[in-house]
């Protein structure tokens, strides 16, 4: 697949250049439902190697709704960001562009391991990877990057409004009983509604989504 990406800039930005092109770019995701029919769902994840100098990043490709992983890649790439909160993009995407070139078709829907638009300017990882490559993304993270919530019920699919600013910026979903919640927001050409259902039907029996959990394991291997 030659990947076209829909806007280009530079990856070398000090954190205040890189604050400025979020910014900048911010205005152009869409948060509405603009999504293909669903036959292909990606999940992205990148690790650390030789102490940070490189970053190893994975892309898993599963069919849908059946799960079963049908494609993958995995790239290495010098790392060109520091690690800076709120700036994650900048460090794990290039690595994530160079492992989706390596694919052969297209993903309908990608899953990324971090923030979308729960994000102190809104344009996390998932929002910025969106607005790149034009693909549907959902932020699905293990943490809380900003807002507050009431603790969802302790029960699966229970899920309570994620809050910023008198915002509601994502949702904190309880994706398996007896278990902390993960935190969906939504990335680019997704609403919230769907996010939280789409993420909720790539969940199996673990708390983690399987696009998430195919991508983590290559990228940490």
């Amino acid at each position: 697949m030659a990947l076209q990406l829909h806007h280009v800039h530079r990856w070398d930005l000090t954190p205040a250049e890189a604050i400025a092109v979020q910014r900048d770019l911010a205005p152009r995701v869409v948060l509405n439902d603009d999504l293909p029919p669903l036959g292909r769902v990606a999940g992205v994840d990148c690790g650390f190697e030789q102490n940070g100098s490189l970053t190893r990043a994975a892309v898993a490709v599963l069919d849908f709704p059946g799960l079963g992983l049908v494609e993958h890649a995995v790239v290495r790439i010098p790392t060109l960001f520091p690690y800076v909160p709120g700036l994650l993009s900048f460090r794990e995407i290039p690595a994530i562009l160079a492992a989706l070139d390596q694919l052969w078709q297209q993903p309908d829907l990608i899953l990324v391991d971090g923030q979308g638009y729960a994000h102190p300017r809104r344009f996390g990882i998932a929002c910025h990877l969106g607005v790149l490559t034009g693909f549907a993304t959902i932020g699905v993270g293990k943490t809380r990057l900003v807002g507050t919530f009431d603790p969802p019920a302790n029960e699966r699919g229970a899920w309570s409004p994620l809050s910023a600013n008198s915002e509601t910026v994502g949702a904190v979903l309880r994706s398996r009983t007896g278990v902390k919640p993960i935190f969906i927001s939504p990335g680019h050409r997704v609403s919230l509604a769907t996010a939280l259902g789409l993420v909720d039907r790539c969940v199996t029996r673990y708390r983690l989504p399987e696009t998430t959990r195919w991508a983590h394991r290559l990228a940490s291997g």
